[in-house]
């Protein structure tokens, strides 16, 4: 199957929101503050979506959602490698990420879990770690 990674524009948030609410992630504050959003596309249709809101030297990866029907494509790792790019591009030098259903997939990706008290505090005053995602989530982070 085909797809190409490109920013999101602002008429790809309902889509994104969308897909989040379709896997039960947290959508609610999706294009709120300093988000930038990547989504994969299959011709006008978004089927994978990756944000990124940057803390200083600290990028927290979020809202990471693969349509089901292309899952086991390659599409997470794509849009996670292109994030990861994005994110040092614009001077970060450690990933952060919450999950409550992808540990495994994300240490495969080279992340590692760690304490949430180790998060820099910026990235702790995120709505994901504030409010969005539950306390039980593991929270996991990688040099970059």
């Amino acid at each position: 199957m085909t797809f190409r990674l490109e920013p999101a524009t602002p008429a790809d948030l309902s889509a994104v929101r969308a897909l989040l609410e379709e896997l039960k992630l947290p959508a609610a504050d999706v294009g709120a503050g300093d988000q930038h959003f990547v989504v994969a596309r299959d011709g006008g249709t978004v089927v994978g979506c990756v944000g990124v809101e940057m803390y200083g030297e600290s990028a927290l990866l979020r809202s990471l959602a693969v349509a089901p029907a292309r899952q086991g494509e390659g599409l997470g790792k794509a849009l996670t490698d292109r994030a990861i790019s994005e994110a040092r591009g614009r001077g970060a030098r450690r990933a952060f990420l919450l999950t409550t259903t992808a540990e495994a997939y994300c240490r495969r990706l080279g992340f590692e879990r760690i304490a949430r008290e180790m998060v820099p505090p910026g990235v702790g005053t995120s709505a994901q770690f504030r409010s969005l995602c539950p306390a039980t989530a593991v929270c996991m982070s990688k040099a970059i």
